[in-house]
């Protein structure tokens, strides 16, 4: 079988655009394969994603407005350096960019600002409204009852004048049941207006424009591999991870965070892989089982939460202060992962080949910290005495590609694959609507010379239909859209060198 030298080919032609919309916030895949090529190599690479993901109000929005395409698109590069040092001993650069997030809302919908905004939920709000204005109103003596319906009139209750107008006024409202209802409808009507101005102007620091996240990593991996024999290589190596974003919080849909942002600021960790290769050069047989740990990022997230004032409606004015005047520290831990590699050759000039990717999603969450110590105020009132995360999933992600590479001629060779992800859960959060995909895939590889190539690809995604949530909603069954019939076209390019 002519498979010696096809090995290498086929699983780089496999590589652009393999996973740019998986499941949470996985993007690269994070493959070990340029690692493991055989001789001295580099390779440099580019993936550019762009999905349509729209969908419609559902559950327990009030309303049923259509939603507008949010998926942004994006693109990702990557590259890789490996050196055989010597017949027993590898090292290899890796780089690329495994997590990230870029998405939008824009038009008319919960997740977009509009004027007809409220701090809280329209019916909570009306409930607290009146609450406020009966308690307030009830908290008022016979007193201050007239002295304010005097005072409303314009009377100046200093003065000798104003003194026996109030006197007399006040003995009518205890002897005369018309005179007291008057006053008292007044009286209430005033509160009212005061409470409402109050209601009005807290609205006013709700925040404007759409719902927007952006979050962008960087890996680089320092791998050294150990073959004992030409069947077998053991590696292992550290790893230094970078991490920044932005996300903004916007509509309803978010209620008391509606102006809601935080400003991830670029940060690094450190974690490491390991894993180990076992291969046949004669059949075209490879595999490889890669772990890579968590990583750490302890970051001080910079957070606007203008709508503090609003806890003065729950009674937790104090409450507002503190969460104002503090700040720590917040810890993003990015998911440990393990991904499996096979290839084989199965008839001249042809391989099989697949890749099943798991990553630890169930135990990631990010709640920076002024959020988190408002979430723990507001959380009763959602059934959340213990707060509540900005963003979280309930599942971890599964992954699987397959497909069959061929060797065309000496200069051309191609592939199809398929590929299927579980996703993270659904419902999700209303950051990455979406429940794991189907796609299909074609790359195409050209090689100039023996050492050199060009390999392009191109994959369709049918994006799985999900229900978006809120962290507040997170671990239930309520969500706020449904997200169908959605797609992504992803393209990559990529450069490589055997030397």
């Amino acid at each position: 079988m002519k498979l010696k030298h096809l090995s290498t080919a086929m699983i780089l032609a496999t590589l652009p655009a393999t996973g740019v919309f998986a499941a949470a916030l996985d993007r690269s895949g994070q493959s070990m394969s340029a690692f493991l090529q055989p001789g001295n190599y580099f390779e440099a690479g580019i993936t550019a994603l762009d999905p349509d993901v729209s969908g419609k109000e559902a559950g327990s929005s009030a309303t049923r407005r259509d939603i507008a395409d949010m998926g942004e698109d994006y693109y990702f590069p990557n590259a890789a350096l490996k050196l055989q040092i010597n017949d027993k001993f590898s090292f290899g650069l890796l780089y690329d960019q495994p997590f990230g997030a870029d998405a939008e809302y824009s038009g008319k919908n919960v997740f977009v600002s509009d004027s007809s905004n409220t701090i809280l939920a329209p019916a909570a709000l009306e409930s607290i409204r009146a609450s406020t204005i009966d308690n307030t109103f009830n908290g008022l003596t016979a007193n201050q009852r007239v002295g304010a319906a005097l005072q409303a009139q314009g009377v100046n209750l200093s003065t000798p004048a104003g003194q026996a107008q109030f006197a007399a006024t006040l003995n009518a409202y205890n002897n005369d049941a018309a005179t007291k209802a008057a006053i008292d409808a007044g009286v209430k009507q005033g509160v009212a207006a005061r409470v409402d101005a109050g209601i009005n102007e807290i609205n006013g620091l709700l925040g404007k424009g759409g719902t927007k996240v952006e979050v962008d990593t960087q890996n680089l991996a320092m791998v050294f591999g150990f073959q004992p024999n030409k069947n077998w290589n053991l590696y292992a190596g550290g790893v230094y991870q970078t991490i920044k974003g932005n996300i903004s919080l916007r509509g309803q849909a978010y209620s008391i965070y509606n102006g809601y942002d935080a400003d991830i600021k670029e940060t690094g960790g450190v974690g490491w892989l390991a894993g180990f290769a076992y291969q046949i050069p004669e059949i075209a047989l490879k595999a490889s089982l890669t772990y890579r740990s968590e990583v750490d990022h302890d970051v001080n997230i910079r957070e606007n939460l203008p709508t503090l004032p609003a806890l003065s409606l729950l009674g937790q004015a104090a409450a507002g202060e503190a969460i104002k005047n503090s700040s720590a520290d917040t810890t993003i831990t990015t998911p440990q992962s393990v991904n499996f590699d096979f290839q084989t050759g199965i008839m001249a000039d042809t391989v099989a080949f697949a890749n099943v990717r798991w990553v630890n999603w169930k135990d990631f969450s990010v709640q920076p910290y002024k959020f988190g110590q408002l979430s723990k105020v507001v959380g009763p009132i959602v059934n959340r005495p213990n707060g509540f995360d900005l963003v979280s999933y309930a599942d971890d992600q599964w992954t699987v590609t397959t497909g069959v590479g061929r060797k065309l001629n000496d200069k051309w060779a191609g592939n199809v694959s398929v590929g299927w992800d579980s996703g993270a859960g659904d419902p999700i959060t209303t950051l990455g609507p979406t429940e794991g995909y189907w796609n299909v895939g074609l790359g195409l590889q050209y090689s100039p010379t023996p050492q050199t190539f060009i390999a392009g690809g191109v994959k369709y995604f049918w994006l799985g239909d999900a229900k978006a949530q809120t962290g507040a909603q997170a671990g239930s069954d309520q969500y706020l859209a449904e997200f169908s019939d959605n797609n992504a076209i992803a393209y990559g390019l990529k450069l490589g060198y055997k030397f």
